[in-house]
């Protein structure tokens, strides 16, 4: 379970009651780019998150981020923190448990008891990871059953391991993960893969990867650390059991939909918050960016996280000068027309 850092006594005394620009939730691609980008607007603003860099602290071996040609995703992340701190933006490592709304200005209440407030809010979340939901998961979590390659692939050099999924993710993963195991399996509940064309060409040239189709896991199994996995084949409902000495689950992820449906956001039939074109949602002086929202046909790449979060940043200034010069804000874009 991840653990969340508190902010120190002094940190909570300096933000606690203050005024923001632009309250910033969420520390991914989206929201660092969010928060970069209000920063340059000289406007004042702060980041609220669980981790910094979200999803993209997990991902394996990124190599489609224009400019870099290959890079894992912890040490971009910590790029893109580095980046965000030139500008003295704090990032305030805590959880957002409410938003109220407070005449002109929006209350942001904290897990640690803080509360500060802001002009406008730009969410920027990210999804959560799925789970298995299979006997062992969580038992054997952090001794054998990880949600992160680059975080504990090391810890697997010259030992068996397995990737469940079939997506780009567990390609990602399984890519990572054949430079330190000897031997890397990708279960799969379907007969294909659905990979990028070039990370199904370096998988079937790498020997230690094996692809095992039409499996799914029915228990994780182990004493101290985890020892096997129970699958069952699909397609013969055969049992079958594998000797790994961990396993990494990439089956996907979720929008945070309980969040968005407290706040009163509108969301799709996913879960996914609505935006317009300019980031806006259906209330006022709140904006969404990142793989939380249901923008650009759903396609979930940091680049494109990144692209939301300075539309969002751009459209909370637009919003906020609007205020100033005693107008409504920007002008939000009509579906209708």
């Amino acid at each position: 379970m991840m653990r969340i850092k508190l902010p120190s006594k002094r940190v909570a005394r300096d933000i606690a009651g203050k005024v923001y620009d632009v309250v910033v939730v969420g520390g991914g691609p989206a929201g660092l780019t969010a928060a970069l980008y209000a920063a340059r607007y000289m406007l004042s603003v702060v980041v609220i998150t669980e981790r910094i860099g979200g999803q993209m602290a997990e991902a394996g071996w990124i190599e489609n981020y224009p400019g870099i040609p290959r890079i894992v995703g912890p040490e971009l992340a910590k790029r893109f923190e580095e980046h965000v701190k030139r500008y003295n933006v704090p990032i305030i490592l805590d959880t957002v448990v409410d938003v109220l709304r407070d005449g002109e200005l929006f209350v942001v209440k904290l897990t640690s008891g803080v509360e500060l407030k802001g002009r406008t809010i730009i969410l920027a979340m990210g999804v959560r990871k799925r789970r298995l939901g299979v006997p062992g998961e969580l038992e054997f979590l952090g001794r054998g059953v990880s949600y992160c390659a680059p975080c504990d692939a090391p810890l697997f050099r010259g030992k068996r391991v397995a990737v469940v999924g079939g997506g780009d993710s567990a390609a990602s993963a399984a890519l990572l993960l054949a430079e330190y195991a000897d031997k890397v399996y990708i279960v799969h509940r379907r007969d294909q893969l659905r990979v990028q064309p070039l990370y199904r060409k370096l998988l079937d040239e790498n020997p230690r990867i094996e692809v095992l189709y039409n499996r799914v896991v029915k228990r994780i199994c182990g004493d101290k650390v985890v020892r096997k996995l129970v699958l069952e084949n699909t397609v013969n409902g055969q049992i079958e059991e594998l000797n790994v000495d961990g396993v990494f689950i990439e089956i996907g992820a979720e929008p945070p939909t309980d969040f968005a449906k407290k706040l009163g956001l509108e969301v799709d039939d996913k879960g996914y918050i609505k935006v317009r074109d300019d980031m806006s949602t259906n209330i006022p002086g709140v904006f969404a960016a990142g793989d939380c929202t249901n923008a650009f046909g759903g396609v979930k790449q940091i680049i494109v996280a990144a692209a939301m979060g300075a539309i969002a940043a751009t459209s909370a200034y637009k919003y906020l000068l609007g205020k100033k010069e005693g107008g409504r804000g920007m002008q939000q874009l009509d579906y209708g027309k």
